[in-house]
């Protein structure tokens, strides 16, 4: 009965105000979320380079960032150019659909175009293709000579070892390598569980001549010591390469020195639902500012402690994840 006369005073007390004195409502703002990773790449960016400005930011896969709306018919978004180095790609040529399997012609020309946009404006492309017959590995690295990129063939998808084809590293060099353009190779070696201890992984990438060498800034939850970075960094030739930590920014993962083991009863704010297929790693909303924090900003932070260790740029990994989002609300 109540709701009844509510239903019939609410048109008459309408039609009695003065709507100039209605109150105003708070608009709900659909999230940006393309637009939100650009900010945090940029943020992360302009942080690293305040305390080191030749700190080098490579963000992988999610290329579509690189125009204004997303589309290959996009204009260049410039802020987000100029806010990173370069730009990891994997499986462009080889591994979209399974290792070895060649990329669709399509889908392949559709990434290139955003590619070839940031290479026009002066970024590295860093490539990672997935293959293990040789006829395969040598075309990925052609191909990817070809297209103006720097390249790596990993025949194992885990990205957990040093491939012993070709037996010689493609574009092999003895230049000391300054920063991202004068790189011509590397390595992407991201998951150590092939080695057993710090050192020996170590010791197995130094006696290797690879330009740039793309590791987890853990080995099994442990940083590598002073002496290891700056081993590391050093190509078996004795020239100097760039030394560049993985990190993840759109996903959090339960292996990593922030995660407290109390999230999962009581999440923060941020934190969303594990993602199926990947045991240990989770959504996370990476716009709002508690999960930022963890990643940047302060002397606790990820990108802090990789400054402070030594190493010579990160790569911001999960970047894509912003597709994920945009499908949920669609």
């Amino acid at each position: 009965m109540k709701r009844t006369l509510a239903v019939i005073l609410l048109p008459l007390l309408i039609i009695g105000c003065d709507f100039d004195e209605l109150p105003e409502f708070p608009t709900v703002r659909a999230i940006n979320y393309k637009q939100e990773m650009r900010d945090f790449v940029g943020s992360i960016s302009r942080y690293a380079k305040g305390i080191d400005p030749e700190f080098v930011i490579i963000p992988q896969n999610g290329v579509e960032l690189v125009t204004d709306n997303g589309r290959e018919s996009g204009s260049i978004d410039i802020d987000y150019v100029n806010a990173v180095d370069g730009l990891g790609q994997e499986s462009l040529f080889f591994g979209l659909n399974g290792i070895d399997q060649p990329t669709p012609l399509a889908e392949r020309r559709r990434l290139q175009t955003f590619l070839d946009l940031a290479r026009d404006n002066g970024k590295a492309i860093l490539v990672t293709d997935f293959a293990v017959s040789q006829n395969n590995i040598d075309d990925s690295y052609l191909d990817n000579e070809e297209a103006g990129y720097i390249s790596f063939a990993a025949d194992h998808a885990e990205l957990d070892n040093i491939p012993l084809y070709p037996p010689e590293i493609h574009n092999r060099n003895f230049s000391d390598i300054d920063g991202i353009r004068q790189a011509r190779n590397f390595l992407n070696l991201i998951n150590p569980r092939l080695f057993s201890t710090r050192q020996e992984l170590v010791d197995e990438i130094s006696e290797t001549d690879y330009d740039i060498v793309i590791i987890d800034f853990f080995f099994n939850g442990l940083e590598f010591t002073e002496e290891q970075v700056e081993q590391l960094k050093v190509k078996t030739n004795g020239s100097r390469r760039l030394l560049i930590a993985y990190m993840s920014i759109g996903l959090a993962q339960d292996n990593r020195f922030y995660w407290q083991s109390f999230w999962l009863s009581n999440p923060p704010v941020w934190l969303g639902e594990e993602v199926p297929g990947l045991p240990g790693n989770y959504h996370v909303d990476y716009w709002r500012q508690g999960w930022q924090e963890l990643i940047f900003g302060n002397d606790e932070s990820y990108v802090f402690r990789i400054l402070d260790a030594g190493f010579d740029g990160v790569f911001l990994d999960n970047v894509d994840v912003f597709e994920f989002f945009e499908e949920r609300d669609d």
